[in-house]
């Protein structure tokens, strides 16, 4: 579907949905897509590293006492409480919160000098990319879940929700590249590092529900492989993804709260704290401790060095503007993918055998579903453990799927009510023993599976006696796929709204009709699947590192290899997290001196030197000072 906004205009966008182009190096396979997005990236972080910034007016300041926004800078003005009222929770609260965060620190006029380089825009850009995400949503939320798929109007709005995240994303990943080579962490910042990490992963989050929640074919198959390592873990029991009804309220509601909590906090953390002072010219020997510990101390110190206007208002203003345009246009120019989903129908319309062997294996317990395991049945195939525990077993079973029942013979009663053969047929399967009942199927299995004998099909119905009465079921059961109403009823059991595709989603990924779309599109494990996304669109090239652990021997060729991409990921997450903890990870940056490339000299002739050029030295009093090497 390529119909948008600007189709009332007689122009259409940039038709990328045609097939993507794909490069392969050693393990590594990516889309062009992604790797322009990455290259995109890359040069922007190096323009931000390399351009010179516009020079702000710039004042000295001596040492008398801090700037204006750093801690113990300024002397709020607090409203006195009445006499009698100071210990008053109210009164107590104000008067801290106005400590913590004067006006000063909220909305500041002035920055330290060294904050004049590009790299320290896409903190704000990256707020501005999220405000307008938040902004389409809104717009796609008033009309539906599914009015972007019927209406040129919604599906313009769908285009400018996706450009809005993968810029929010794209600027989110620059920023934390900068505050990494900032070691921004120093100076008891570790908590506003902490904060950025847990908004990036809950962001990564976000994302990965919207996929899920598009009812589209790119969703369908991301839910249908995304099961095996939630219910890995055992988060599957709860965290449904084939409920799309389940992951629209978590993508609109329960993870925007909570990472719009935690960009909030990380601002205020940046307020609070004020940004990272430069890292000294010269490197501290670690044996040194008394030097080490007064550059600690200068790093919380208040900034006592030149500052400049910081117009904080104008920045945001203009980074929403800049970030909404390039939005607009990409909207325009590039759409949004929209593969239509498969449903059971077009399944049995396309694949007639590959559809009845799928059910047949079902009926005989080989099918995935048959014997996938927990959440869903008693089963083994699709149980993964690493360690003593094993979560999958441990979560239960939590939404039950019995394949032969849900798949075959429960709408195949339904059926019955009218088509007195396969009525007849399913008494007489129904009323055998299971011993016979596994024999018929397996032998209608046999001779439909790929590469078997064919005989006549007529319909589903084959003339195959070893087959009992399954050759008249399977017909019955294609008839009613076939016609859509297979797909009624599988979504019609036990739900209230219909939008919990788990029983239908389960049947038709256990067919190869599903698994070749997605290898043709690109999409499946070892494509490199889960950062694809349908034709030529970029998908989520960050998630390269949870992806890369299917393609790394040993992890590759273990059967429980979805939880030990859980666990690798979770790990290397957690070590990222804890940058500012750990010697060796929070000393890259003095080893790597991009800073110096952020905090370079740049004044004028008769100018302050930019604050890159101050060195920490520590003094008589061992708390350290600042003196210019420039």
């Amino acid at each position: 579907m390529k119909a948008h906004f600007l189709a009332a205009a007689g122009s259409g966008p940039v038709d990328l949905n045609q097939p993507g182009t794909y490069l392969h190096w050693s393990i590594f396979e990516i889309s062009v897509a992604n790797l322009i997005v990455i290259a995109v990236m890359v040069v922007l972080f190096g323009a931000a590293l390399l351009l010179p910034f516009p020079r702000g007016h710039v004042a000295g300041q001596t040492s008398a006492g801090p700037v204006r926004g750093e801690p113990d800078g300024e002397v709020p003005v607090i409203a006195p409480a009445a006499p009698g009222d100071e210990r008053m929770w109210t009164a107590r609260v104000r008067r801290r919160a106005l400590q913590l965060l004067p006006p000063g620190k909220l909305l500041p006029d002035r920055q330290p000098a060294y904050v004049a380089s590009w790299v320290y825009v896409f903190g704000v850009a990256t707020l501005a990319a999220l405000a307008l995400a938040i902004a389409s949503g809104f717009a796609i939320a008033v009309g539906g879940t599914d009015w972007w798929h019927t209406n040129p109007v919604g599906h313009f709005f769908n285009s400018v929700h996706l450009w809005s995240v993968e810029l929010f994303m794209a600027f989110m990943v620059i920023h934390l590249w900068g505050k990494f080579w900032m070691a921004a962490w120093r100076g008891r910042r570790a908590m506003t590092w902490i904060t950025g990490v847990i908004a990036f992963a809950a962001s990564v989050a976000e994302c990965f529900t919207g996929y899920l929640a598009q009812q589209n074919f790119d969703s369908q198959w991301i839910a249908t492989n995304g099961k095996d390592a939630f219910n890995a873990v055992g988060v599957g029991a709860f965290f449904n993804a084939m409920d799309v009804g389940q992951m629209l309220l978590w993508h609109v509601v329960l993870i925007p709260i909570v990472l719009i909590a935690l960009v909030g906090a990380h601002v205020l953390l940046v307020r609070v704290r004020g940004v990272s002072h430069p890292l000294p010219a010269r490197r501290i020997r670690w044996r040194d401790r008394a030097a080490r510990k007064a550059a600690a101390a200068a790093d919380a110190a208040p900034w006592t060095g030149p500052t400049r206007r910081y117009d904080l208002l104008k920045e945001a203003t203009v980074a929403t503007a800049v970030a909404g345009g390039l939005v607009l246009v990409m909207a325009g120019v590039l759409s949004s993918p929209n593969v239509p989903p498969v449903t059971v129908q077009t399944w049995a319309q396309v694949d007639q055998v590959g559809f009845v062997n799928t059910a047949a294996t079902e009926l005989d317990g080989t099918g995935g579903a048959a014997s996938y395991g927990p959440p869903y049945n008693t089963g083994t195939d699709g149980v993964q453990q690493v360690g003593p525990v094993n979560w999958q077993k441990l979560a239960g079973i939590t939404q039950p799927v019995s394949a032969a029942q849900d798949f075959v013979l429960g709408p195949l009663s339904i059926q019955a009510r009218t088509d007195p053969a396969v009525a007849t047929a399913l008494h007489t399967y129904t009323g055998a023993p299971a011993a016979q009942q596994q024999k018929w199927a397996a032998a209608y299995d046999a001779a439909t599976a790929p590469g078997a004998k064919r005989v006549p099909f007529n319909g589903g119905n084959l003339n195959l006696p070893a087959a009992g009465p399954v050759p008249v079921m399977m017909a019955g059961e294609l008839a009613m796929a076939r016609s859509g109403a297979l797909d009624t009823d599988l979504l019609a059991q036990r739900q209230f709204y219909g939008t919990n595709f788990t029983k239908p989603l389960l049947f038709i990924a256990d067919g190869g009709y599903y698994n070749t779309l997605a290898s043709n599109m690109h999409l499946t494990g070892d494509q490199w699947g889960v950062m694809n996304e349908t034709g030529s669109y970029p998908g989520q090239p960050w998630l390269w590192l949870y992806q890369m652990w299917y393609h790394v021997a040993p992890f590759s060729s273990s059967a429980s290899v979805d939880i030990w991409a859980v666990y690798l990921t979770g790990l290397a997450t957690l070590l990222l997290l804890l940058v500012p903890f750990i010697p060796g990870l929070r000393d890259i940056p003095r080893w790597v001196p991009v800073h110096r490339l952020i905090w370079r000299p740049s004044a004028g002739p008769g100018e302050v030197p930019a604050a890159g050029h101050y060195d920490r030295q520590p003094s008589e009093g061992g708390t350290g000072d600042r003196t210019r090497t420039g």
